[in-house]
């Protein structure tokens, strides 16, 4: 780590629970708590909100003005950034497992079943042979992509037909490359699985010590970091391939403290990388020059950073620990 520090740009919060996920609605930075509560950092007027009334808070998707939370008590519920909620339905006797929203757009999972409700207010349910931690919206259509045993499917809510990606063992958590080429999976095992689409092939990303949590694409699809080592491992996607055969870069290498939260700019090849220990920081792919964000924790109970999110325009980074600490930066002007 070099001398450079952004740690006097971010400011801090501490709040009273674990904090599961953390973005921005418009430009102000949220912070999901895993009692059901949303706390809004609004400088001077911060705002917290019981979303969920009886449930702790398991899953969390932002859209650009709209979160949608998930939680233990069945219910999948829609947040503004007024902080007005709306319970959008209750499942009896279920948790919700995953959440995904996109331009209107939400998807939950519920035990065996995915269901998706259309900008139009429209829901189809799909039933599943296992539930499924993995849900999210392609980059364009109205398509979701679903991590489960065995496999991924994707699937055209509109249609009838749901498209299964095989591969034997317990898939977790699932992307989509910006260009939606590939589909990528994190697994029990310690490893990553894709699939190409244009013709189903099957990649495999092995060599974590544990499981990967997290992981972010570079803007122009390029680049997947990942969470999972005690670097920040990041693959290339730019032969037709993706990653087969090729060596994934690490940055951010700190020994035996293992990274786990990753989130590339929106625009800049800049990876912001969250560890174990509650550190936060900047790293640049060019060089791997490095930035200090956050220190460790020094709270009797160190927590480990949950989420980490940038603002549309790059301009703002937020992160949330388990600890219930917390921050948003904001970068310098250039000026």
């Amino acid at each position: 780590m070099n001398n450079n520090s952004l740690t006097a740009s971010v400011q801090p919060i501490i709040l009273e629970d674990s904090i599961v996920s953390t973005g921005f609605l418009a430009d102000i930075s949220v912070f999901v708590l895993a009692n059901g509560h949303v706390f809004f950092s609004r400088d001077e007027n911060n705002q917290l909100v019981k979303v969920h009334n009886e449930g702790i808070i398991l899953c969390a998707a932002f859209d650009e003005d709209r979160l949608v939370t998930g939680g233990d008590d069945g219910c999948v519920v829609l947040t503004n950034m007024n902080g007005v909620c709306e319970t959008i339905v209750t499942e009896t006797s279920k948790w919700i497992d995953a959440v995904a929203i996109r331009e209107g757009a939400i998807a939950w999972s519920a035990g065996h079943c995915i269901s998706a409700r259309s900008i139009k207010g429209e829901t189809r349910s799909l039933s599943l042979n296992s539930s499924s931690r993995g849900l999210k919206f392609f980059p364009k259509g109205y398509r979701l992509a679903i991590a489960h045993y065995n496999g991924a499917t994707l699937w055209f809510p509109n249609a009838s037909s749901p498209e299964l990606l095989r591969w034997n063992g317990s898939h977790l958590d699932i992307t989509i490359s910006p260009d939606a080429r590939f589909v990528i999976t994190s697994m029990q095992e310690n490893t990553l699985h894709g699939w190409r689409l244009t013709d189903n092939k099957n990649m495999r990303m092995a060599g974590y010590p544990s499981k990967t949590r997290s992981f972010s694409w570079s803007h122009d699809g390029k680049w997947l970091a990942t969470s999972g080592a005690d670097a920040c491992i990041i693959w290339p996607f730019i032969a037709k391939d993706g990653p087969m055969g090729q060596t994934p870069r690490e940055c951010g290498l700190r020994p035996e403290i293992p990274v786990t939260c990753v989130a590339f700019h929106p625009s800049a090849p800049v990876v912001a990388i969250g560890y174990e220990d509650g550190m936060v920081i900047l790293t640049r792919l060019s060089d791997a020059s490095e930035i200090l964000v956050r220190h460790p924790s020094k709270a009797a109970k160190i927590g480990r950073i949950n989420a980490i999110n940038w603002n549309k325009q790059g301009s703002r980074l937020c992160f949330g620990a388990e600890n219930g600490e917390g921050g948003t930066l904001t970068l310098p002007s250039a000026s």
